[in-house]
This record gives structure tokens, sequence and C-alpha cells, in this order.
């Protein structure tokens, strides 16, 4: 039996034999060295990249201390955005499938208000939210954390980035002084050092290097002076590798809209992020990335926090990134889980102080690469596999995944093979189905009753 593996650890039984009904059983560099201390209930500062597992390095740590029978909130994770809350609670409560009645509750701006104090009233053992929900609910009393023993700060650096300060600061003053807190965090700069020495005792530092090494991706620079030549630039890249999902990233919220409309207008199928969207619009947007019914993502740097897409082939920069940070963290999207990724960055001369500190930080020379020829702008481009049809009923209308697929693959329906990721939300749900499909699935859906009821079906372009 290898060091790293988790039966190693003083977990409780049902985590553990948990763990392997998952297929979990090597800890990757971040949970082997924070785990340890984390179970020893020190103070931890672990400093590692997204994609490194911390997710359940902090997540098994809170799941061991916790007391089903003490019907209490024990624990509160804060995390910079919705996307990456709903995405750390599903992780928690797969983690914790072999725990009897934990209740995971998840506090996110962008939703209604109202629910969430009808849960609070019934009460948590977990709460996953973000700062300034989560602060809100603390002010208007809806929430005590009287009971709190464990406080994680999930991408702490995102956190200030993003401007939640003074909401950290209120909750680590209504958080009991006796406490475990753990931080996480892709960077370590001189705020959260700051943040540390003020609301952490004597912790421990850990630092792991990126999960997945530069091998993995394929780094290339091509030259451009003018936006005309950096957006022929993109379609011959697009052209010419076709990549089921890319994420392009722009430096403004106007360019990334500008960009996603001339893709579309040349056949792509491309889609905006920024933060002038609507949530209800920013949720539309990730489903059809994410289910693969969109293959371009133009997107600013704030906008693809917390985006966790699996094997994304290709990350584009339309322009190179502010810092040599931001640059690391957006093309360490690709490549990951084994699979090999493509990072393109566009530069001009005018740009040559980024390339420099580039060029320090890769050690090697950046030399302008060759374009792909002109003439595969005469060829189709790439059209997604999938479609996504939006359903006019969600989680209140007690719809849920299993009801889709049945309606879908029933009596007459389409295979199971020709569906893909179904996402349910509090009115509405989504379902991806092959394009080949899509029409008789419209159908199916439109003629055939979830729940008991006709809902209004539509595809979503």
């Amino acid at each position: 039996m290898s060091k790293n593996a988790f039966s190693n650890l003083s977990l409780k039984p049902d985590l553990l034999s948990n763990l392997t009904t998952m297929g979990y059983e090597e800890m990757t560099p971040i949970q082997a060295q924070s785990l340890p201390h984390i179970l020893a209930g020190k103070d931890v500062i672990a400093q590692g990249k997204t994609g490194s597992g911390k997710t359940a390095a902090f997540g098994l740590g809170l799941l061991d201390h916790l007391n089903v029978k003490r019907f209490r909130i024990q624990s509160l994770v804060l995390c910079p955005t919705r996307e990456l809350a709903d995405q750390v609670a599903k992780e928690i409560r797969k983690l914790a499938r072999a725990i009897h009645n934990i209740k995971v509750l998840t506090l996110c701006g962008g939703m209604p208000f109202g629910p969430q104090i009808g849960s609070l009233e019934h009460g948590a053992h977990i709460i996953v939210g973000t700062p300034g929900r989560v602060e809100e609910h603390l002010r208007k009393g809806f929430l005590s954390l009287d009971d709190l023993n464990l406080l994680v700060l999930d991408e702490a650096d995102r956190m200030l980035e993003m401007g939640f300060q003074d909401a950290l600061d209120a909750i680590t003053d209504a958080a009991p002084v006796d406490r475990q807190t753990l931080l996480f965090s892709a960077t370590y700069p001189k705020q959260i050092e700051s943040i540390a020495s003020r609301i952490m005792h004597k912790p421990v530092m850990v630092k792991v290097e990126s999960t997945h090494d530069s091998s993995s991706i394929d780094q290339h620079f091509y030259k451009v002076e003018t936006n005309d030549d950096r957006m022929t630039a993109l379609r011959l890249l697009l052209s010419q590798h076709r990549p089921e999902s890319t994420v392009v990233f722009c430096n403004t919220k106007r360019e990334a809209q500008e960009v996603a409309d001339d893709l579309e207008r040349y056949g792509f199928s491309a889609l905006a992020l920024h933060g002038d969207l609507e949530q209800r619009e920013r949720d539309q947007t990730l489903v059809r990335f994410a289910n693969k019914s969109a293959s371009v993502l133009v997107a600013t740097d704030v906008a693809a926090r917390g985006l966790d897409i699996d094997a994304l082939d290709c990350v584009i920069n339309y322009h190179v990134a502010r810092d040599t940070e931001v640059h690391v963290h957006r093309i360490g999207r690709t490549g990951r889980a084994g699979s090999r990724g493509i990072a393109c960055s566009f530069f001009s001369d005018k740009e040559h102080y980024k390339i420099a500190l580039l060029e320090d930080y890769l050690d090697k020379t950046i030399e302008g690469e060759e374009l792909p020829p002109l003439h595969l702008l005469d060829q189709p481009t790439h059209r997604p596999s999938m479609v996504t049809l939006q359903i006019g009923g969600g989680k209140k209308q007690k719809v849920r995944p299993g009801d889709i697929l049945g309606a879908l693959t029933g009596e007459n329906g389409i295979r199971g093979d020709q569906v893909g990721k179904i996402n349910v939300f509090a009115m509405t749900a989504f379902v991806a189905v092959k394009s080949d499909v899509a029409r008789f699935a419209l159908k199916k859906l439109e003629n055939g009753k979830l729940k008991g009821r006709s809902f209004r079906v539509r595809q979503v372009r």
C-alpha cells in the first residue's frame, strides 16, 4: 500500500469505504500534505491551483469532524462564485453519501432570498455560500454561527479580488474564536497574508505545484497587429484545430461580447460570458457550454472564475493577460485529467512588456509562430454535436433529471446515449440531446408529460 493511500489516514470508516466506491485510492499532493493537519484540527493555509483536489481535502476534513446528531451549523465554506459554491456542495454531498442525514445547504447571491430563509429555519450541518449572501443572512439574523467549529475560505485570493473583504471580516467576527480555519488559495498575495494573520491560529503552510504540469499543454504564440488580424487568427485556429470546447479570454466585457458576436456571424457556435449578463443569461450560457451545445465561450477573467468545465480542449488569449499569474490560471484550464490541451496567445508590439514577463516566467524566448493557411476559412465551421432544449418547469414543480430522461427515452423515444447533461433549476430545466434527434426529442417532450403535467419546451439558440 502506498504512503499516499487514503486508508493511511485516521478517517471515519464510513468515509473511507465511500472513497473506495468512488474510486479514490491515492491522495493528490495537496490532499497528502494538508489532510493529516486538517484531521489533527490545525489551521491550514494551502496554496494550490484549481483542479488540485482541494475540495476533497477540506470536504473530508469537515465531514470527519462533523457530529451528525447535533443538528447545528458546524461548518461554513465560503466561495467566490455561485458556480463554485454549487460544485463544492455537490462534491461534499458525494463524499458524505455513506453518512446518513447530513444536510448541506447553499447560500448564494443571484438566488431568491425567501426560500433560503425557509431552508435555514429547517436547519443544516454544513453551509456552502458566497460571502455577500452569507453576510446578509448573518446581518438580518437568519443565520447563526454559534456552533461553528470549522471555517473554510476557498479561492480566498479570488474573493478578495472580487471585493469581498468587508463581508469576510463580518463573517469571521461572527464566528466563534475557538474554531479551525482552512484557507485555500491559488496565489498568496500580501492581502491573504494579512487576513491569515488576523483570523488564523498558528497555521500550517502547505504549497503544491499545479497538478497538470505544463507538458500536458501545448503553448503557441502568434503575433498580430490589428483587431482584424486577431479575428482572422482566431477563426484560422478554430478552423484548424476544430476543438469541441474552447474558451477565448478577452480583457474587457465589451470586447468579449463583440468577439462572440463576430464569431457567430462567421458561423461559429459562440457565447459571451461577462459581468453585464443577468444571472438567468449566465446560467443558460454556462449550461450550453458545459453540455457541448456551444463550442466557443468568449469570457472575461472575472466572469470565468469558478468555471469548471471538464476536459477543455483549447484556451485562446485574444489579448495577453495583464499579469503572469492570470496567464497561468487561464491556460491551466486545459490539458486536465490526462488529456493534452492547446493554449494559443495573440500579442502585438504594444504588449512587449507582458511578453517579457512571460518569457521570464516560462524561461524561454517567445517568437511569433506562423498562422494556419488562409484557405481554411473556406471550409464549413465546426458545429457542436449537441442541442439544448429548455423545459418550462424545474425543482419548484418537482421536476427531476430522472423524469426528463424517462420522458425522452420512454416508449418510442430516443436512446439514452443520445441524451447529454441535464440541469434542473428552480423554475426551469435544460437537457442536451444529439443534434440529429433534436426535433424528435422536442416533440417527444412537448407531447409527453412530466410529473403528470405538460410543460412548454423550446430549443435554446
